[in-house]
């Protein structure tokens, strides 16, 4: 079996929409617009690709987005750095693979130099015990609830501190920036020039 982790290409779009939209309540649907959103603005989407099949894919955005996900908001009024999970989905014929746990060893590695803390929620209503204790095996804890709308699911919000960081600020973030190595590189995103253009990993500029 051949495992890769790569960022999306644009080819994989309608893949990767199809897969979200059957992955079952716990994850929200998407239309395409919801997701060309993520393609262009999301600073962690990766797929996962098994043997030339599209497995899985997570997507993981840092604060400062104009993301307007109630989740993603409550992590904004709480927290000033971290990197949002908002979504994984592994396809049914590669589930008890251990690609989740790739994803979020895959996640970590990107946020651990970059920000304090990863966050994500897990939906109460359904709750799924498996979901919650994979989170908390993972060294995930709880840090707030809220409903998502007036009639939305209840989420429990969880953060998981990445102490590594402040070795990383402290060597390199306060002193220009990461080294221009490939695995630390952000990933391409289409250019638009009224958006804020995020600083890149290996960018010394002053």
């Amino acid at each position: 079996m051949a495992l890769a982790i790569r960022d999306v290409r644009e080819h994989d779009l309608d893949a990767v929409l199809a897969l979200n939209n059957a992955a079952g309540r716990t994850i929200l649907a998407l239309d395409a617009a919801q997701l060309r959103y993520f393609y262009d603005h999301a600073d962690y989407f990766r797929v996962a690709e098994i043997d030339g099949h599209l497995a899985g894919f997570l997507i993981a955005l840092r604060e400062g987005s104009d993301y307007d996900s109630p989740n993603y908001l409550w992590f904004g009024e709480h927290y000033p750095q971290f990197a949002y999970i908002d979504r994984i989905v592994i396809a049914n014929a590669y589930r008890r693979h251990g690609l989740g746990r790739i994803f979020y060893c895959d996640v970590t590695s990107y946020a651990e130099v970059r920000v304090p803390l990863l966050t994500c929620e897990v939906f109460l209503e359904p709750r799924d015990d498996v979901v919650v204790l994979f989170h908390g095996t993972y060294g995930f804890q709880e840090v707030g609830q809220q409903r998502m709308g007036a009639t939305g699911p209840q989420v429990s919000l969880l953060a998981k501190d990445l102490p590594s960081y402040t070795f990383v600020r402290e060597t390199y973030l306060d002193h220009g920036g990461l080294p221009p190595e490939p695995w630390l590189a952000e990933r391409e995103r289409p250019f638009h020039p009224d958006a804020p253009q995020r600083r890149l990993a290996g960018d010394r500029r002053p």
